[in-house]
C-alpha cells in the first residue's frame, strides 16, 4: 500500500501560490522519497506542488499555473505517459520531465512523442535534474510567449478588421447622406425659386385675382410636386441605408420623365441665359430602371452641361431606341472618349440611348479619367460637390446600363446613357 504524508494531502488541493513571482513545479510520483527529495532540491527557486497519482495531478493542473512537471512513468492507475498526454491537452505549454527506474527505448519514444522535454533515470543526478527543469521552464515560457503573441496578433487583426468594417460603414453612410443632400439640392433650388416668385407676386399686389391668381395656383402646384419629389428621394436613400430597399422598380415612361425634367429645369438658375432643348420620343418607351433614378441621372447630366461654362451655349437632350445591340468594338477609352461599366453592361436589344450634348468648351484630356470619380469637380466649392457624376455612375451600374462620354476641346461634350427597355405592355403588367 502506498504511503501518503500530510504534505501530499495538502498539495492535492488547489491553494494560492505563496510567491506569485516564482514558477510552479509539480512533482507526481507514487513514492514519497522522490517527491520529498525533489521538493528539497527546488524549494528555494520554485513553488513546489506534489501529487501521488495522475488524477490528483490533473486536479492541481486545472487550478494552478504550473510551468514544469516531473512525472514518474510507472505509477498505479494512470501511467506517467498517459498523464503526460492529458496534461498537454490542458496546458500545451507545460514543460514535462519523465522520471523512471526502468528505462526502455520504447518508453522514451512514447514520452518524446507526447511532448516531454526530457527523460531521466532514477536515482537522478541533482545537477542533471536542475538543468532539465531549467530547460523545461525556458521552453514553457517561450511557448507561453508565443501563444500570448499569437493571441495579441489575432486580437489586433480582429480590431483592425473591426475598424475597417466601422470605417466602411461610416464611409458608406457618408456617401449616402452626401448623395441625399446632392439629390435634394436640385428640387430645393426650384422650390426656392417658386417661393420667391410667389412672395413677390403677393407682396407687390394689393389683391391677387384673375390671371395672377391662376399663375400662383399653378406655381403652388409645381411647388407641391417638388416637395413630393424631395420626400421620394429621401425615402429611397434611407431605405437603401437601412438595407431594406423595395424590390420593385417604379417604371415611368420616357416622355413623362423628359416632361418632368423640362418642368424641373424651366426656372432653374443654371438654365438662365442658355438654350435647353429636350426632344421627346415619337414612340414612347419605358427604360428598365427606377423612374426616379433615371430622372436623377438626366438632371445631373443636364445640369452639368448647363454649368460647363457661364457663356451662353446650347444643351440638347435627345432619345433614340435601338433594335440591335451596340457594336462594343467601336468604344475605346482615350483622351476624348470614355465608356463606363463595360463589364456590367447588359447589351441586349431593344436599347434606349439618352444623349445630353452641349456646345461648351469641352473637357481637357487630363481631366477625362477623373470625371466619374467621387468628389472630383472642376467647379468652385460653392457651385459643385463632385458627387453628380459618381451618383450617375452608381445608378447606371445598378441598372446594368452604361454611359459613354465624348468630348472635343472647344466644341463641347456629349454623354450617352445606354439602358435596356420594357415594352408598354410589359410595363403595364
Amino acid at each position: 500500500m502506498l504511503s501518503t504524508s500530510p504534505l501530499d494531502s495538502i498539495s492535492k488541493t488547489a491553494r494560492p501560490l505563496a510567491d506569485a513571482k516564482r514558477p510552479v513545479l509539480l512533482v507526481v510520483d507514487d513514492e514519497e522519497g522522490p517527491r520529498q527529495s525533489l521538493k528539497i532540491v527546488f524549494k528555494n527557486d520554485y513553488e513546489v506542488l506534489m501529487a501521488t497519482d495522475g488524477k490528483s495531478a490533473l486536479e492541481i493542473l486545472r487550478t494552478q499555473d504550473v510551468s514544469v512537471a516531473i512525472l514518474d512513468i510507472l505509477m498505479a492507475g494512470m501511467s506517467g505517459i498517459e498523464l503526460l498526454a492529458r496534461m498537454k491537452e490542458i496546458k500545451p505549454s507545460i514543460g514535462v520531465i519523465m522520471l523512471t527506474a526502468y528505462e526502455t527505448l520504447e518508453t522514451a519514444r512514447h514520452a518524446i512523442r507526447h511532448g516531454a522535454c526530457d527523460y531521466l533515470n532514477k536515482p537522478f543526478d541533482i545537477t542533471a535534474m536542475r538543468s532539465a527543469v531549467a530547460r523545461a521552464l525556458e521552453k514553457c515560457r517561450l511557448a507561453e510567449n508565443l501563444s500570448s503573441t499569437d493571441e495579441k496578433l489575432y486580437a489586433l487583426q480582429e480590431e483592425i478588421q473591426d475598424q475597417k468594417l466601422q470605417q466602411e460603414i461610416i464611409r458608406t453612410k457618408g456617401e449616402i447622406y452626401a448623395s441625399v443632400l446632392h439629390d435634394i439640392n436640385s428640387p430645393l433650388t426650384v422650390i426656392s425659386g417658386y417661393v420667391e416668385i410667389i412672395n413677390e407676386a403677393i407682396r407687390d399686389a394689393a389683391s391677387v385675382e384673375g390671371e395672377q391668381l391662376e399663375t400662383i395656383k399653378e406655381d403652388l402646384g409645381k411647388l407641391t410636386g417638388q416637395v413630393a419629389r424631395c420626400f421620394e428621394i429621401s425615402r429611397r436613400y434611407l431605405s437603401f441605408l437601412y438595407n431594406n430597399p423595395s424590390g420593385e422598380r417604379a417604371l415611368v415612361g420616357m416622355n413623362q420623365i423628359l416632361a418632368d425634367m423640362r418642368e424641373l429645369l424651366s426656372r432653374h438658375p443654371s438654365a438662365t441665359g442658355h438654350k435647353l432643348t429636350i426632344q421627346p420620343l415619337q414612340e414612347d418607351v419605358v427604360a428598365d430602371i427606377n423612374g426616379t433614378d433615371l430622372l436623377q441621372i438626366l438632371l445631373n447630366l443636364t445640369l452639368n452641361a448647363l454649368q460647363c461654362t457661364d457663356q451662353p451655349h446650347v444643351v440638347e437632350v435627345r432619345c433614340q431606341k435601338l433594335t440591335e445591340p451596340l457594336e462594343m468594338g467601336q468604344f475605346t477609352d482615350g483622351p476624348t472618349d470614355r465608356f463606363i461599366n463595360r463589364e456590367g453592361f447588359v447589351n441586349s436589344a431593344p436599347l434606349l440611348l439618352l444623349s445630353i450634348q452641349d456646345s461648351g468648351p469641352g473637357i481637357p484630356a487630363e481631366t477625362m479619367p477623373k470625371m466619374f470619380e467621387e468628389k472630383f469637380t472642376t467647379k468652385s466649392s460653392d457651385k459643385g460637390t463632385g458627387l453628380g457624376l459618381s451618383i450617375v455612375r452608381r445608378l447606371i451600374k445598378e441598372a446594368s446600363g452604361a454611359i459613354r462620354l465624348q468630348t472635343q476641346p472647344g466644341l463641347g461634350s456629349k454623354f450617352t446613357v445606354c439602358l435596356q427597355t420594357w415594352s408598354s405592355q410589359e410595363a403595364a403588367e
